[in-house]
């Protein structure tokens, strides 16, 4: 069976299954029509999902590292190689990014699992010093089973592609819960893994009451999870009822500190970029400016400059700012706004609806000032095109306050003073610092969040960790009875008042 956007299909593969739900329509966000259908996993679904994988997990966790490797690479030649042409106009049709943005997604993800492939051929397992003459003392690494891999709308074939890659790479067999909002464009790539074993990797559409069947199930082992701190908290509870390890990456509400030592032309079009990448719908997007009071003026009019070159349309156009990705997502960020307003912040740019666009859920570029830490859009995480600006007095204050938040994924400094780029790595409270280049990632480097931004990391060598569990080993080569063994000799006990104490 192919696949197709209208009619709801489930993937194990090699196949695409037809599901037996109740049709659900997909909404372009800009255009309010209609982009496909999807229904929601039934149990029996699900059921045949995971014992597909159970089954192909078996074999695939005794293959060896090279084999292993061998088929990593092999889903790299299917992504370098496929037209993922249909993939990115359906992203971008279901959730509204800019066209660029959605082949430059599905297309670059081959790195990942080149990466991967390689190093899980390095098994990293330690060998000890060892604690007794004749003993072999080492620890190796084990697959958990079957990782569950429960994926955000904003980024979801690349955030996909991250936590699959290292898990295949573990040994694990893997089932992608892909968001509702772009199950259409995850269900179109999972052709690329056709060359795996048959069942290895699975694609089940649903929506929050499927998540919670595969996390709650027993032949589940491991759950990778992207979205609001609010799920993210309900997933980890879930999982820690049945001590379950899990990776959750729970988004944010960045901070970027402009210093009186930024450059202001480069700081000003990197802003740009940190807050209104993807409409501000980025996990790491920059939503509190701290900017140093002796540079505020000059930067805010540089940055609403650049802002107002911003094109708003449809992501199939040329164009920067796309719709956010439903009603209720907009309607959070007006509330936002607008309480912001009322307590005496300006809209510099934006700030509405923009009058061309009032078909599907666009909102303005905007841009914020006067704000105070005490406000709303200050305390939440907004997850819109909205670039909050505090001033602040000094360097100092701009660190104090940006660690005054209950999030703690990254953190973005403008700067060309080497001391400040230092001690803003050091001090700033978050999982990742960009000192001015912000929202840059490394597959080699640790990606996520500190306090309620997460657990756990993706990418790296932590990354590959997190799907695989360590054994200690100890093999004495030539056996022996050991003096410490059962019973004590007697010269180890003490006689006091007839009794023997040891």
């Amino acid at each position: 069976m192919h696949f197709s956007p209208d009619r709801p299909t489930f993937f194990v593969n090699p196949d695409y299954r037809p599901m037996a739900g109740a049709n659900k329509p997909v909404i372009d966000p800009a255009t309010l029509e209609t982009v496909g259908t999807i229904a929601a996993a039934s149990d029996d679904e699900i059921d045949a999902v995971l014992t597909a994988a159970t089954k192909a997990q078996g074999p695939w966790k005794k293959l060896d590292a090279k084999s292993r490797a061998k088929h990593l690479h092999a889903v790299a030649n299917a992504i370098e190689a496929a037209d993922l042409t249909r993939c990115a106009e359906l992203m971008v049709r279901e959730m509204g990014k800019p066209y660029p943005e959605a082949i430059g997604e599905i297309a670059n993800c081959a790195p990942i699992f080149r990466y991967y492939a390689e190093m899980a051929r390095d098994d990293a397992g330690k060998i000890a010093g060892t604690t007794q003459a004749g003993s072999f003392q080492y620890a190796r690494y084990e697959p958990y089973g079957v990782s569950v891999h429960i994926m955000p709308y904003n980024f979801p074939i690349l955030l996909m592609c991250w936590t699959v890659a290292a898990s295949l790479a573990a040994g694990n067999a893997c089932v992608i819960k892909p968001a509702e909002a772009t199950t259409l464009s995850t269900l179109d790539y999972m052709a690329v893994f056709r060359s795996l074993p048959e069942g290895l990797v699975s694609c089940l559409p649903g929506g929050a009451a499927t998540a919670q069947a595969l996390i709650a199930s027993d032949r589940t082992h491991a759950v990778a999870f992207t979205g609001s701190v609010a799920a993210g908290k309900a997933v980890a509870v879930a999982c820690a009822e049945r001590m379950k390890p899990c990776v959750i990456e729970a988004g944010g509400s960045d901070p970027l500190i402009i210093s009186e030592h930024a450059p202001l032309e480069v700081a000003a079009a990197g802003s740009v970029t940190a807050a209104f990448h993807l409409t501000g719908q980025v996990c790491t997007s920059a939503e509190r400016f701290f900017v140093v009071d002796a540079v505020h003026d000059r930067f805010v009019a540089l940055f609403a400059e650049r802002t107002r070159a911003l094109r708003i349309g449809n992501g199939m156009d040329k164009t920067e700012i796309c719709p956010l990705v439903s009603e209720a997502a907009r309607a959070k960020v007006m509330r936002l706004v607008d309480d912001a307003i009322a307590h005496g912040a300006k809209a510099v740019t934006g700030g509405r609806i923009p009058p061309a666009h009032d078909t599907g859920w666009f909102y303005e570029p905007t841009i914020l000032t006067g704000v105070t830490p005490d406000m709303a859009i200050v305390r939440e995480e907004c997850f819109g095109p909205v670039a909050a600006i505090c001033r602040v007095k000094d360097f100092d204050e701009a660190i104090r306050l940006a660690n005054d938040s209950p999030f703690g994924l990254g953190a973005s400094v403008f700067t060309t003073d080497l001391a400040e780029a230092h001690e803003a790595a050091e001090r700033l409270e978050a999982g990742m610092v960009w000192v001015n280049n912000p929202l840059i990632d490394n597959d080699a480097l640790p990606f996520g969040g500190w306090k309620a931004s997460g657990l756990g990391r993706e990418l790296g060598r932590q990354g590959l960790d997190a799907f695989r569990r360590s054994k200690m080993v100890i093999i004495d080569h030539k056996p022996a009875i050991q003096e410490w063994w059962y019973p004590y000799p007697d010269s180890w006990f003490r006689e006091t008042g007839g009794r023997k104490h040891v």
